[in-house]
């Protein structure tokens, strides 16, 4: 391994060393959001040295945003979180990798993402999408470093690593069901002190470095609370939970049930067929891919990302509106839902096959 000043307390430090260090190095860690305890995570992983670090998140940097994420400034505001992250944190450590997914990760894009990472580590504030990274972890058996905060406590856990026991736990194994809109907590509405997520995302780093160099006990299967005001903290055994399975079949029957009432009133629209849709100025052809995927589509009429789709409604004037997406699954579903909101207002469909079938039909003729 080549000597790099950098690192000299890390290669001098007992029990650490060289050896650690170059398992940092070689470590591959997704971040799930770069809020509050994003922040802290990503800069002290970065800071450390961790190889290849990628980050996950779609929005936008606002004034409240400042009070606790420290990463941003206010020259910052309006802009991309992913993007302000990924050039300030290379700019803090040019010898390691730093990837951007400015995307919101859903069912559509979670395995492409999380199985490129060794590790993933969960900073987000969303129960919806919290349950995605869970599930997601799950079936690609990768270590997840969670943590929730809350006005001025903060939980820190490690799901889906084995124990000495030889015993395998879950997020659903604390929590089997999503919470309902009005169960989640919000920060924005219940407020948080500035300094915990600070506190509670160094902690949360500190069990991802201790994962990847095997140095001290990691939280693998125990869920330790920490209380800000008055310094107090607990750490709790987790064990397996007979209901989650159940839980977790249950919601996916049903979401599966609602997909099929959602899109069985989209009409499929063939490759061969777009050019004679087009003419007509009022369809409109929407590629909801994400800015970074290739290859482009030259003729979409529009291009609104699935993450800010929903946000976006009052742009999609034509009576008739054709969903794309690479390979026509997202199509699908956000076609469906697109029907639901619109109803007999609008026609809507999607392309078949999505963009990689309409390119290599164009490619045959």
């Amino acid at each position: 391994m080549h000597w790099d000043p950098r690192y000299e307390r890390h290669y001098s430090l007992p029990g650490f060393g060289y050896e650690a260090q170059e398992k940092l190095t070689a470590a591959q860690v997704l971040v799930v959001g770069a809020g509050g305890l994003g922040c802290p995570v990503l800069q002290y992983l970065t800071a450390a040295g961790v190889g290849r670090i990628g980050i996950v998140d779609f929005d936008t940097i606002e004034l409240s945003n400042l009070q606790r994420q420290t990463l941003y400034s206010t020259a910052d505001l309006g802009q991309l979180k992913c993007a302000v992250a990924v050039r300030k944190l290379s700019e803090n450590n040019p010898s390691i990798t730093i990837v951007g997914h400015p995307v919101l990760l859903d069912d559509s894009n979670a395995n492409t993402i999380v199985s490129q990472y060794d590790i993933v580590v969960d900073c987000t504030d969303n129960f919806a999408v919290r349950y995605i990274i869970n599930d997601c972890c799950t079936r690609l058996e990768k270590p997840l470093v969670f943590a929730a905060i809350y006005q001025y406590e903060g939980q820190i856990a490690i799901f889906n690593v084995a124990d000495d026991d030889g015993t395998v736990c879950h997020y659903r194994d604390l929590f089997p069901q999503v919470p309902s809109a009005e169960e989640a907590p919000n920060c924005s509405e219940n407020g948080v002190l500035g300094v915990l997520p600070g506190i509670i995302g160094l902690m949360q780093a500190t069990e991802v470095l201790k994962l990847i160099t095997g140095i001290g006990e990691p939280l693998v299967n125990k869920l330790m609370t920490f209380n800000v005001l008055t310094y107090q903290s607990m750490i709790l055994s987790i064990t397996p939970n007979s209901e989650r399975a159940k839980v977790y079949a249950t919601e996916k029957r049903e979401a599966t049930e609602q997909d099929r009432h959602l899109e069985q009133d989209i009409s499929l629209i063939y490759p061969y067929e777009i050019a004679s849709y087009l003419q007509d100025k009022n369809v409109s052809l929407v590629d909801i891919r994400e800015s970074y995927e290739e290859p482009s589509f030259a003729i979409a009429t529009q291009e609104i990302p699935l993450s800010i789709l929903f946000d976006h409604l009052d742009e999609l004037k034509a009576t008739h509106i054709i969903v794309v997406c690479q390979s026509g699954k997202r199509s699908l579903h956000a076609a469906g839902k697109l029907k639901a909101h619109f109803g007999p207002a609008k026609r809507v469909s999607h392309l078949a096959g999505g963009i990689i079938s309409y390119l290599s039909t164009n490619k045959a003729e």
